[in-house]
């Protein structure tokens, strides 16, 4: 029996494909394994959103290209964004991959493997209508958190973004397809899930006329088996107060959204061909709090925009300062080939995005030192991921954390503790975006 290794790169939505596709390969008959060095085959499942992330699938590429020659390496496949993007361009530029496999090919990923350990070098590329939303996954994290993606593609067409491009329009899932999925992962022990799109909040548009996330979320808190459900990139402008409702009426909702904004000045947001302005955008942000008090929002920013002048990011700065979002992630603009901005005048110099970049998280981590020690004499749920053998104690997050890109909560415990349970934990201190705690 072949071996089979994956190494998944970029966002939740890319993790669930290679989920589906280690199912499809173990059904194909090939073994699953996490030891690269004893691996007939390697996949590297890519993502090619941004220059950041496209060097490190390249750097990941050339890594596994070493088990080629020093372990049992027979086929380096590329799959994800990334072989969807550039195509044959990466078997031209990169000799050590053998087959690159595009999106709609990934249903065939068993077949494709298994015919390149055996000698065949031809990449593949099926219709990006035909990568299937359904099928069975095998989770590649905690066996208590899971993401739920409900739909693929995207129909905003920013001008900075190639997911247009790459993954194609829109499609969401049948609310019970989702509904489905979701139950057979509660079945399998997910506590914890969370629900993504490219654009969460169009979820259904396509398939029902409308968007239907409220109704979609409304039959998730159903499932006995959640505890968490989450909710990742909603966009402001589609943000409803039917969707705000649910959230704040359905406990098992945590208050939480994840709204990228990008920028706030209405020339740059215009350029970035963004549906909404200051005025709309700082509306919905002060509705949501005003519907929902304690919920936290996270948002992420861009610096640099073609002719981004320093009035303009310095009306963003101050924003940043007005609305002291909990969590807040930056980036530097990234010309993609194929986009409309990368073709824009005025493009702005590496080291001033990167200088810009910088001063808004400077200012956010005072932000965020700020809304944690707020957190200091408060009683939360924790969600346990781990133990720290460095300082001796447990971690995990709390409901406003999501994973991997928010803080976390360490806490001191007078007893044994399970990973993956819930327990309630007093705040004692802070850090700029970690807490440290005792279990109650």
């Amino acid at each position: 029996m072949y071996k089979v290794a994956m190494v998944s790169l970029g966002c939740p939505k890319n993790q669930v494909d290679a989920e589906k596709m280690l199912a499809l390969l173990k059904k194909g008959g090939l073994e699953i394994t996490s030891a690269e060095a004893d691996a007939d085959a390697i996949i590297v499942n890519t993502c090619g959103f941004i220059e950041s992330a496209k060097a490190e699938a390249i750097e990941n590429i050339l890594e596994a290209a070493r088990y080629k020659e020093n372990g049992k390496c027979k086929a380096l496949v590329v799959t994800g964004c990334l072989a969807e993007r550039y195509r044959d361009d990466i078997t031209e530029e990169i000799p050590e991959v053998d087959v690159c496999v595009g999106l709609g090919s990934n249903g065939k990923i068993a077949e494709i493997v298994k015919k390149a350990i055996e000698g065949e070098k031809q990449n593949y590329y099926g219709e990006k209508t035909d990568l299937d939303l359904n099928g069975e996954r095998i989770l590649g994290g905690m066996p208590y958190t899971a993401y739920l993606k409900v739909g693929d593609g995207c129909d905003n067409c920013c001008s900075y973004c190639a997911i247009p491009k790459i993954r194609g329009r829109m499609r969401s899932r049948t609310i019970e397809d989702c509904v489905a999925e979701a139950k057979v992962l509660a079945k399998g022990g997910v506590t914890e899930l969370i629900v993504v799109a490219q654009d969460t909040t169009a979820y259904g548009t396509d398939l029902y006329g409308e968007p239907k996330l409220h109704e979609l979320l409304t039959e998730l808190c159903k499932i006995e088996e959640l505890h968490w459900i989450r909710t990742l990139y909603t966009y402001p402008e589609k943000i409803t107060d039917k969707l705000l409702d649910v959230i704040k009426g359905q406990e098992k909702l945590v208050n939480y959204l994840d709204i990228p904004i990008q920028h706030i000045n209405d020339d740059i947001l215009k350029k970035m061909n963004r549906k909404g302005d200051k005025r709309s955008v700082s509306g919905v942000i002060d509705r949501i709090r005003d519907k929902i008090p304690h919920i936290t929002l996270r948002t992420t920013l861009i610096t640099g925009f073609p002719s981004e002048t320093e009035e303009q990011f310095s009306e963003l700065a101050e924003f940043v300062k007005e609305k002291r979002f909990e969590h807040l992630g930056c980036f530097t603009y990234s010309p993609e080939e194929g986009t409309a901005a990368a073709l824009m005048e005025n493009q702005i110099d590496e080291q001033v995005k990167q200088d810009r970049c910088d001063n808004i998280m400077e200012t956010q981590a005072l932000i965020s030192a700020s809304r944690n020690a707020e957190k200091v004499g408060q009683v939360t749920e924790v969600l346990i991921e781990g133990w720290d053998d460095y300082i001796k104690c447990y971690f995990g997050r709390a409901p406003w954390d999501a994973p991997e890109i928010d803080g976390k909560v360490f806490f001191m415990a007078h007893k044994p503790l399970k990973i993956g349970q819930y327990v309630k934990v007093k705040i004692n201190d802070c850090l700029d975006y970690d807490l440290l705690g005792e279990l109650v």
